[in-house]
């Protein structure tokens, strides 16, 4: 028995459990609050996906003349399915490898449709390992069998949401409502299965629902049906991503038939105090930022003078209770950051609460989890990786910030190599200036793998009137450094913005062409601008030359219809864009003009072809910037001694040998430069806390040696810099 029960609803990931519920579960340890927690979503997948499962779904009684040629054949090969899925399941879930010959032998899984592709496909996959081909095959068997689920039992099933169109923009209840009043479908009956054995199991006085899409909204109300028609004792909740920037004007009572409680923002103090009034440990009911029914209206009570916690002291997420082993690992397309996301196990930490910049007009700029930076100290996230890695068993992080601070990553590197751990992680930034060379080669060989990040609408007009506070040629630089220190850099890309025009749209993709060809950008993807109502665009769509469609709200509120002063249908070039940055990412076609990737007539672009080219020429290797933090990496130096002789003159030098993971550096250095130089890397190590700046170096250095900077920028500490020995940061 416990006091909650914390669910993320169908569905969000395949491969690795959204984290709210386990951030939720390691705060309520530090208050002694009972809790479970499941993923309903992997559970489903699970239950849905087995020989069981997929039986039941060929049992549905279907008219076979009436249905497609696709789901024809594949009802046609339904034993083939039953004998194989468990087995597919059994592989994507990491636990039997050695399928993966099987699968790529070409004859041992059942083919529909979506293996149509793989001809489009071949070159894309054709480097692919053994197990990642066999991945993304059975991806695509599991599609085909969702195509038939969708088609012959259940229209609104997807992977990654269910109803996802019920819950976007709902600005009216009403369909929602209807829905719910209707018959339970194929899906809710195994998931209202299994809701009700955990809800045997744990015996809760209060569930909440963590709803972090509108994916998930149908299926956290219908399950919340179940629990008032059958549990009517236990209280229901319902808090997170969506009703965060979606719900904050809801007016419709008909919601509380469902749910007593609807929490905004941070979750964690809201939930402690429903957690009091429902144990009744208070005479007076406290509330933060929480919706409910109150003298028959829906009343707003956030009455609480507690102040939210620091992240600091919201503890370490907690995994309990989740069936880690038994998420599957899925290869959906040939795009190396979406891989990232399907493919593994990764537990997830924030840096920071909210965004150290909190600029960008498009975003979401005006509400707490945006609004309110708030950055954790880099020993409290080593020790809370230290946790995870020791309870979960995975060493692969994932850190979910709007844009990690470029400072704090420097500093969580450098513990992470202190502590001499092995880890694997990535996150999203924002291309700016701070991410030199160096850094992001201390971010690589601490275990950073790849970044994503804005770079939106690829012009620099545009890029100011979004504020955000990069240049095309920043960003440029950016990811030169991050792909020359190995680690793989993603792209966020924007069409459509207010006051866009199409040559502006032109103009950005050779500037995306570009960044591909010149090798310093390995993944993108393009979506088209959507007004949102919390951005500065939706909050004053005046200023950016845009009309609103104004709606009654009682429901759901956030993406916001709008008419674009410019007239431009910007949603025509959504396909010319796709295709184009397909082949990109995989180094074709770059000569093709770009009018030939749309079927319609568009400007010449007036962006010169070696733009890019010519914005990596300043690398600024030869500034001295006094304020660096300076750090030496190798501190196991082999010292020999000699006497250099030229033209019968001699001088005392040494021969400092450096080992590094791949290749051997040599420099040589006057005797009494060298004798200085190894004391300062034995003195400044990584392991010492304590880093010393370049200005504090040429001190030392001058206190008894000449012309530091002669010696800084000498061909010999160039060649350390360059090989990683030395970092200025």
């Amino acid at each position: 028995m416990k006091d909650l029960l914390l669910i993320t609803p169908p569905f969000t990931q395949l491969n690795t459990p959204y984290p709210a519920t386990a951030y939720i579960k390691g705060f309520l340890n530090t208050k002694n609050i009972s809790s479970y927690q499941i993923d309903l979503g992997i559970e489903v997948i699970l239950e849905l996906f087995s020989k069981e499962g997929i039986q039941n779904i060929f049992d549905t009684t279907i008219d076979l003349k009436n249905i497609s040629e696709n789901s024809q054949r594949i009802f046609a090969l339904k034993d083939e399915y039953l004998k194989t899925i468990d087995q597919v399941i059994l592989f994507l879930q990491g636990k039997n490898p050695t399928l993966a010959r099987q699968i790529c032998s070409m004859n041992f899984l059942p083919e529909a449709s979506r293996f149509n592709q793989l001809d489009d496909m071949e070159f894309a996959f054709g480097n692919m390992g053994l197990q990642d081909k066999a991945k993304h095959l059975a991806t695509l068997y599991l599609e085909d069998l969702s195509d038939y689920i969708v088609e012959n039992v259940d229209s609104d099933f997807g992977f990654s949401r269910y109803a996802e169109r019920l819950g976007k923009s709902a600005n009216s209840f009403d369909e929602l409502y209807l829905k719910l009043s209707e018959d339970q479908t194929f899906i809710d009956h195994i998931s209202l299965k299994i809701l009700q054995e955990k809800l045997e199991l744990v015996q809760p006085k209060l569930v909440c629902f963590s709803i972090p899409f509108p994916g998930n909204l149908y299926s956290s109300f219908r399950c919340a049906k179940f629990i008032k028609e059958n549990y009517p004792h236990i209280k229901t909740a319902m808090g997170g991503g969506f009703p965060n920037t979606e719900l904050r004007e809801i007016k419709d009572q008909r919601v509380f038939e469902f749910f007593d409680f609807i929490t905004l923002d941070d979750g964690e103090l809201p939930i402690e105090l429903l957690c009091e009034n429902v144990n009744n440990e208070v005479e007076t009911s406290e509330f933060k930022r929480t919706f409910l029914i109150e003298n028959q209206k829906v009343t707003y009570k956030n009455n609480s003078k507690r102040h939210d916690y620091k992240q600091a002291d919201i503890g370490t997420p907690d995994y309990t209770d989740l069936q880690l082993d038994k998420y599957i690992s899925v290869i959906e397309i040939a795009n190396p950051m979406h891989s990232l996301w399907s493919d593994g196990r990764w537990n997830k930490l924030t840096m920071a609460h909210g965004c150290y910049w909190g600029k960008c007009t498009f975003c979401d700029i005006s509400l707490d989890y945006i609004k309110i930076y708030e950055p954790i100290s880099a020993k409290i996230l080593v020790d809370r990786m230290e946790e995870l890695i020791a309870t979960t068993g995975e060493t692969g992080f994932h850190f979910v910030d709007e844009a990690a601070p470029p400072a704090l990553m420097r500093e969580v590197a450098l513990e992470i190599l202190r502590r001499n751990l092995v880890v694997t992680w990535w996150t999203n930034v924002r291309f700016e200036k701070s991410f030199t060379r160096d850094l992001c080669f201390l971010l690589k060989i601490s275990g950073c793998v790849a970044v994503s990040g804005g770079l939106e609408v690829a012009s620099d007009r545009l890029l100011k009137l979004i504020d955000k506070g990069i240049s095309v040629e920043q960003v440029a630089q950016v990811t030169r450094n991050f792909t020359e220190a190995g680690i793989m850099v993603h792209a966020y890309l924007m069409y459509g913005y207010p006051t866009q025009t199409i040559q502006e749209t032109i103009d950005s993709l050779e500037m995306v062409r570009q960044l591909f060809e010149m090798g310093i950008l390995q993944s993108g993807f393009w979506h088209q601008f959507a007004m949102t109502a919390h951005s500065p665009v939706g909050l004053n769509p005046e200023e950016f030359g845009v009309v609103p469609i104004k709606q009654e709200i009682l429901f759901a509120n956030n993406d916001i219809d709008f008419t674009d002063k410019t007239g431009i249908d910007h949603s025509k070039f959504s396909f010319g864009l796709k295709k184009s940055l397909f082949n990109y990412m995989h180094g074709i076609n770059f000569e093709i003009p770009l009018s030939d990737w749309f079927d319609f007539k568009i400007p010449k672009t007036t962006i010169h072809p070696d733009y890019i080219h010519d914005c990596l020429l300043d690398d600024g290797d030869f500034k001295f910037k006094g304020n660096s933090k300076i750090i030496f990496l190798s501190k196991n130096v082999i010292a020999e001694n000699y006497i250099k002789t030229k033209k019968q003159n001699s001088w005392p030098y040494t021969r400092i040998t450096f080992h590094l993971k791949t290749n051997v550096i040599t420099v040589d250095l006057e005797q009494d430069k060298a004798e200085w130089f190894i004391k300062v890397l034995q003195e400044n190590s990584t392991d010492n806390a304590k880093k010393i700046t370049l200005q504090q170096l040429k001190t030392q250095f001058e206190e008894n040696l000449e012309d530091f900077e002669l010696f800084w920028f000498s061909k010999p500490m160039q060649q350390l810099k360059d090989n990683g020995v030395v970092l200025s940061l």
